[in-house]
């Protein structure tokens, strides 16, 4: 009898979770449509002006592209510039620096094929996701194409700063050592020294309890339970790309195209035999959540460096606070209803005492702290298998002048999207974080080899 009510609770919960979820895809969905809409009727209205000062215009342009670019990278369900007509992922925040780039990468595709895709986003050419890669996850070895790159000249002299959110904060790091390894055929001269910082917001470095929550096994972060939130997504994603709807897709895609399910080229028995687990990302695990799990994170840190060069900061988020010793939400009306309950289940979370903990010295209580999408542990720095160089931030004076080659990071009292899609959520907070960013990375527009810190280049140049 207890079974079946605890089984009836999971699927109680499972089916509360749906649901909000997929009212939250309706509203984005929606208000992106209601946007252009508006949009469109607005230029019918009111034709633009012609621009009179175009002087004016070409000086200005001449000095924003002595600019280092600003490259805002999202995360999962994420998208970038022309995705969901005029809606902003990063809720305009682009806005707020004259050179600023959304790519728009795959929302649910892995950390590796989403740094495969960033990189040819910004040089240009067709995205080579690797012969020895495709060939063991069964996808095509090339992708889209990009006929003029973002910033062609992207190299060691022209560097780049790198925004990450959440899962897109991995991707940027994963792409700094594929430069460093010069793992991009016919580009024999890249170096880590092509990012001249890194910025993670809510990023996510050493995984997160959430992944066994939503239905990925915690005995091995990378198979999926029967029932569960991520099945559901699974056969949502799989008949929304083999479907292949063109106006649809340009809409808003999964970005799994280089899988070929289409019903266009695997018809309905491929249909069947990715809804099975035969084919397709879901097959061979070349997805995004198995790299969120934190032995997944922990695969990938392993290969990962933190660079001498590089310039690294951080932002933590958390909605949780301690009662009487016991982690819970931090507040019941300041946490977005499509993670409120996630924050209560996360700070609740116990690994099954029956199944290996992920790592040595693993603790459930280092976890509790989270966002409701990350730990907040996990988003500090990376720390997993192995801790590299931070310090913890107060306030930016703690943080003067920057040091190359340390995390610094910040805890901020947000949930994992305040920052993001909608601005008025965040209210004064959204410019607080996004001002300090900006003005952070035009700080350091230019760099010697080896880099020199602005207090230093009197010594150095004699």
């Amino acid at each position: 009898m207890i079974r079946f009510g605890v089984l009836g609770l999971q699927l109680t919960e499972l089916f509360v979770s749906s649901v909000v979820h997929l009212l939250y895809g309706f509203y984005i969905f929606s208000s992106a449509v209601a946007g252009d809409l508006s949009q469109a009727f607005r230029e019918c209205l009111f034709k633009p002006k012609p621009n009179l000062d175009e002087n004016r215009d070409a000086t200005a342009a001449t000095n924003v592209e002595n600019l280092p670019p600003i490259v805002l990278v999202h995360g999962i369900f994420g998208f970038g510039k022309g995705r969901l007509g005029g809606l902003s992922y990063f809720a305009g925040a682009e806005k707020k620096d004259e050179r600023v780039l959304v790519p728009d990468l795959g929302s649910l595709t892995s950390v590796y094929d989403r740094a495969r895709e960033l990189f040819y986003y910004l040089k240009g050419g067709q995205v080579d996701y690797g012969e020895e890669h495709s060939m063991a996850c069964g996808h095509s070895q090339f992708g889209r194409t990009y006929e003029q790159g973002h910033y062609p000249e992207w190299d060691e002299d022209h560097p780049i700063h790198f925004v990450g959110h959440s899962a897109g904060a991995q991707v940027v790091r994963v792409l700094q050592q594929m430069l460093a390894d010069k793992a991009f055929k016919g580009y024999e001269n890249t170096s880590e020294n092509w990012v001249l910082s890194i910025t993670s917001l809510s990023g996510a470095f050493n995984g997160t309890t959430r992944t066994y929550l939503d239905g990925m096994r915690p005995e091995d972060g990378k198979t999926m339970k029967a029932v569960s939130l991520l099945q559901l997504c699974r056969l949502g994603v799989i008949v929304y790309d083999w479907l292949d709807i063109p106006w649809l897709k340009a809409y808003y895609n999964f970005g799994f195209d280089h899988f070929g399910i289409s019903w266009k080229k695997v018809g309905i028995w491929g249909l069947f035999n990715c809804i099975l687990g035969n084919t397709g990302p879901f097959a061979s695990r070349d997805w995004i959540l198995p790299d969120l799990t934190i032995q997944g994170s922990m695969q990938l840190n392993s290969h990962l460096h933190t660079f001498p060069n590089t310039f690294y900061f951080s932002y933590a988020t958390k909605s949780t606070r301690k009662i009487l010793g016991i982690t819970v939400p931090s507040s019941m009306l300041g946490i977005h209803p499509l993670f409120f309950v996630r924050v209560l289940q996360m700070s609740q979370w116990r690994h099954p005492p029956d199944v290996p903990p992920p790592y040595k010295g693993y603790r459930d209580e280092d976890w509790k702290d989270n966002d409701g999408a990350l730990n907040t542990i996990s988003m500090t720095h990376p720390r997993l298998p192995i801790e590299h160089p931070s310090h913890y931030v107060v306030s930016d004076s703690d943080c003067q002048p920057l040091e190359p080659g340390i995390w610094y990071y910040k805890i901020v009292e947000a949930d994992h999207i305040l920052f993001i899609v909608n601005r008025e959520r965040a209210g004064v907070q959204f410019d607080l974080i996004y001002d300090s960013i900006f003005q952070r990375c035009r700080k350091h527009v230019f760099r010697k080899s080896p880099p020199t810190l602005p207090n230093n280049i009197v010594a150095d140049d004699e």
